[in-house]
């Protein structure tokens, strides 16, 4: 629309805009909606909390410099996201324009491309949900930039209690888990942000679920390998306490993100669950022990 008047043929809207009801070309003025946020910093967190999995899992119990390591991929995380805000649309300020979601089928315009004369198709794939598809892959750009600058040398230097090999897995380990997000953004975007619509007003978002899950198990998996089975065990060490309240955090963000669906203030007291899996896996530990099981099995036979 230009001076009133619609010019230009059918095709692509450039980046930034989006067709309206009549099929014109509309700048996206509007501002993202709290699910938005809530899906942008699922997407934000997700290489952060496998940078922390894998620094735990190859730091071993003979370096001390897991907690440093830590403390340099949120900082490489937190730097990458400010950026990342600072050069999208509008330039300079800790906000953005969007596009309004309408539908899950605006995340995947490309299999949408219309053929008006039903002989020829029209190329018009653009990024209806702007900016939400291609922000999360240049945040994803700039953590890879940022860690390939800090993170080697940080690493040479403080990690002296693993070998020359073992220091660098979890580096290794994020150049494999940063392309396998960015298709995971790039195919399954819309359904992690915009499962399905049941009316209009009534929407179900995916990722709350994912934040859940996967909190609970890496937390499983983290308490099973640390043989955490006792309260005592549990706060002995500053570390392990470090890694509870980071999935307090995801669990309680988890739960808002849900709860967020209906009345926030009626579902506020389910925070109170946020210690459950812990408190239940200590009081269990004990009785699905492997050795205890095939002791058991032994003194029967």
């Amino acid at each position: 629309m230009v001076n009133g008047t619609v010019e230009g043929e059918c095709g692509v809207c450039p980046r930034g805009e989006r067709a309206n009801i009549e099929k014109v070309c509309q700048r996206c003025t509007e501002f993202p909606e709290l699910y938005d946020w809530l899906y942008l910093g699922f997407m934000a967190m997700l290489p952060l909390v496998l940078h922390w999995f894998f620094i735990e899992w190859y730091s071993g119990k003979k370096s001390s410099s897991a907690l440093l390591q830590h403390v340099t991929a949120m900082l490489e995380c937190s730097v990458s996201a400010v950026v990342t805000l600072l050069l999208t649309e509008p330039v300079g300020k800790l906000s953005i324009r969007s596009c309004r979601v309408q539908m899950l089928s605006d995340w995947y315009t490309m299999l949408y491309n219309p053929s008006p004369d039903y002989v020829n198709t029209l190329h018009c794939t653009q990024e209806a949900v702007y900016p939400l598809y291609t922000i999360v892959l240049i945040y994803y750009a700039f953590c890879l930039v940022m860690m390939m600058l800090l993170r080697p040398l940080l690493v040479k230097k403080i990690a002296c209690g693993l070998g020359k090999t073992d220091r660098f897995r979890s580096i290794y380990a994020a150049l494999y888990f940063f392309p396998i997000v960015t298709v995971l953004q790039a195919v399954g975007g819309g359904l992690l942000c915009e499962c399905f619509t049941v009316t209009q007003q009534q929407q179900h978002y995916a990722f709350p679920y994912i934040i859940l899950v996967l909190s609970l198990v890496t937390l499983a998996v983290y308490m099973s390998a640390s043989e955490i089975q006792s309260l005592q065990s549990l706060i002995s060490k500053k570390k392990r306490l470090v890694v509870l309240f980071s999935h307090w955090l995801l669990h309680g963000y988890g739960i808002i993100s849900i709860c967020l669906l209906d009345k926030l203030e009626l579902s506020l007291p389910l925070l109170a669950l946020v210690p459950g899996p812990t408190l239940f896996y200590i009081a269990t530990a004990k009785f699905t022990e492997p050795t205890r099981i095939l002791s058991e099995g032994g003194s029967r036979h």
